[in-house]
């Protein structure tokens, strides 16, 4: 495996939380900053993947029929972010 560095500036507050799960976990800050990148990027990939593989050869413009058949006004209360 080859490497390469990337001079990383973290705000204060996630290098300390940061440093204090990797001592939790008993492995460098470094490990587990590439690791932490490496199961993000994993989960990016395998949902862009999911979603590639669910629309098929689906258009946005496929969508609009479902759009025009759908209620129109504010959400219910509980559908509110």
């Amino acid at each position: 495996m080859t490497k390469a560095s990337y001079p990383l500036k973290l705000p204060a507050s996630i290098k300390a939380a940061a440093a204090r799960l990797a001592k939790e976990d008993g492995v460098s800050l470094n490990q587990w900053i590439s690791v932490a990148i490496a199961q993000k990027i994993g989960v990016v990939e395998t949902a862009a993947d999911f979603l590639a593989r669910r629309a098929g050869d689906a258009r946005p413009s496929d969508l609009l029929p479902f759009l025009d058949r759908a209620k129109r006004g504010a959400p219910i209360a509980s559908d509110e972010a």
